[in-house]
């Protein structure tokens, strides 16, 4: 078949897809008027998840598992926004890993507050500023973000969602070759992930690496210097337009960070394949043994603890820790349920949501 003959196939079928997403697009407007008159929640990620494991199941195509769900978080964000549009507040700044997490997540087309810390990605959550807000809480290199994990017992705020992104760097300039660049900005961390690209590439070069403040602002120092490239996140690369020359040149190919996307009113309902997170402030820490009997409760009614993370009472004069609990299932199972029943005040519930890591 000749290649004129191949595009315009391609062309009738973009046509008919474009008739089939504005149908779509129809119906969500319809949802999203019954929705607005009984003030129902929008943002259902264990219905997105029950539509992507579908679409998975019945695909038999040369479409992946990532393409589909990459194609299907697009459509969700723009319906999303046609029924009802929604503020996101994430930790700046443009460019970083936790824009790409939000947009991944949102899509291109929603709103965003780009805020300078955790503390006001919260604060504009619970205030009502915005609707949702995007954070790191994990990195599986370098632990978990203390400051969200804080924040977490402080705020009166839910886990609506996780996303786990794999963390990926470019290599960005406007040189086309790596002789005329003298100058390479990046975070100081990045520089250390991607130290064998540094070595075997830049080797016998007389390049100066700069550590800036953030990956965003290599990439816009970048964009303004035709000498000089910057080592950050494609999403950083493409908001400032600079021509990527490499990319996925991370030491690691198992470098992920975790992002959790809060919210004050949102409760999901059971999807099946949930995750609870919750706070756990046990009675009389000093006494042999509370940590063991709080954490057989799990064991004895066979729910998989997957991270149990300790941080100290701020405020307190002595040596008191709390603990940041994560385990499979959702706040309605019954065994859940019993362990917050019987601890009652000790535990605060900090949401279930669909398990993604």
């Amino acid at each position: 078949m000749e290649l004129n003959d191949l595009r315009n196939r391609i062309d009738k079928l973009d046509d008919q897809m474009l008739t089939l997403l504005n149908e779509r697009m129809e119906l969500v407007k319809n949802i999203g008027e019954v929705k607005r008159a009984s003030k129902t929640i929008i943002y259902r990620p264990e219905r997105e998840k029950a539509i992507l494991d579908r679409l998975h199941k019945s695909n038999n195509g040369l479409l992946t598992r990532n393409a589909i769900d990459a194609i299907f978080f697009e459509i969700f964000a723009v319906s999303r926004n046609l029924e009802l549009p929604e503020r996101i507040a994430y930790l700046g700044p443009e460019g970083s890993f936790t824009h790409q997490a939000a947009e991944g997540r949102f899509g291109a087309m929603s709103e965003y507050l780009v805020l300078p810390t955790i503390h006001s990605v919260f604060e504009s959550v619970e205030t009502g500023r915005a609707r949702f807000g995007v954070v790191p809480i994990e990195n599986n290199q370098q632990g978990i973000v203390v400051e969200t994990a804080d924040y977490l017992r402080e705020k009166n705020l839910t886990i609506v969602a996780e996303v786990l992104l794999p963390i990926h760097f470019t290599f960005s300039s406007q040189s086309d070759s790596l002789k005329e660049i003298k100058r390479i900005y990046s975070k100081d961390i990045a520089f250390r992930q991607c130290g064998k690209f540094i070595t075997e590439y830049l080797d016998g070069l007389d390049i100066e690496l700069v550590p800036v403040e953030s990956t965003s602002k290599a990439a816009k120092l970048a964009s303004q210097e035709v000498d000089s490239a910057a080592i950050g996140s494609s999403i950083s690369a493409r908001l400032f337009g600079v021509p990527i020359l490499f990319d996925n040149i991370e030491d690691s190919d198992q470098n992920k960070t975790r992002f959790l996307i809060l919210s004050k009113d949102v409760v999901n309902a059971k999807s099946g394949a949930d995750k609870t997170t919750i706070i756990a402030n046990l009675p009389n820490t000093n006494r042999p043994g509370v940590l063991y009997e709080f954490l057989k409760e799990f064991n004895d009614r066979g729910i998989n603890l997957t991270k149990v993370e300790s941080r100290p009472l701020r405020g307190e004069s002595a040596f008191r820790y709390w603990f940041l609990v994560e385990f499979l299932g959702h706040i309605e199972d019954e065994g859940v349920h019993q362990i917050m029943e019987k601890y009652g005040s000790h535990l605060k519930w900090v949401g279930s949501y669909v398990r993604i890591s």
